[in-house]
């Protein structure tokens, strides 16, 4: 529950797709490799190797960023009075207000294609908040930007904004 009133629309999307995990897992894994090639082994990698305690160190710093970033949500709320949209581990959210809304329709996108991935991304076409799939809703807003709201369940997104909205949108 908000602040300003219980949510209408509550919505989590967790990024679905399992390569971009695995990408994001080498740099760990390699690092995991050479803790147990120089700690364990006792063997050292390189002219000018690291020492054990920054091998160790290194390691750990980089399987607590993957883990921080494969536990990253796009959560989206309509409350009476706004809409918010953030990315849970990330501490970005946007709230717009939803008198604030110009127009708003139900829309088909390639993330890949039409904004460059998934995440949070800004282009000339206006913001994208995209955690998979190829539906969402995109909102014109009254001072001429655009957001995309990448959703499950863009129909229900878009019966929120409307019902909350009071006006008549796209």
């Amino acid at each position: 529950m908000s602040r300003d009133g219980p949510a209408v629309f509550h919505e989590v999307q967790r990024f679905r797709s399992r390569r971009i995990w695995l990408m994001v897992a080498i740099p760990p894994f390699g690092m995991t490799l050479l803790l147990v090639w120089q700690v364990i082994l006792g063997h050292t990698w390189g002219k000018q190797p690291l020492s054990n305690a920054s091998v160790i160190g290194w390691t750990i710093f980089l399987w607590l960023i993957y883990l921080r970033l494969i536990t990253v949500r796009l959560v989206t709320d309509v409350n009476p009075a706004e809409l918010r949209v953030a990315m849970r581990g990330f501490w970005r959210q946007r709230r717009i207000a939803l008198s604030d809304i110009q127009t708003a329709q139900i829309v088909t996108y390639d993330a890949a294609r039409d904004w460059g991935g998934y995440g949070i991304r800004n282009t000339r076409r206006g913001t994208a908040y995209l955690a998979g799939g190829d539906r969402g809703v995109r909102l014109k807003l009254v001072k001429g930007a655009t957001v995309l709201i990448g959703s499950a369940r863009p129909d229900d997104l878009l019966a929120a904004v409307k019902q909350r909205r009071g006006a008549v949108l796209e």
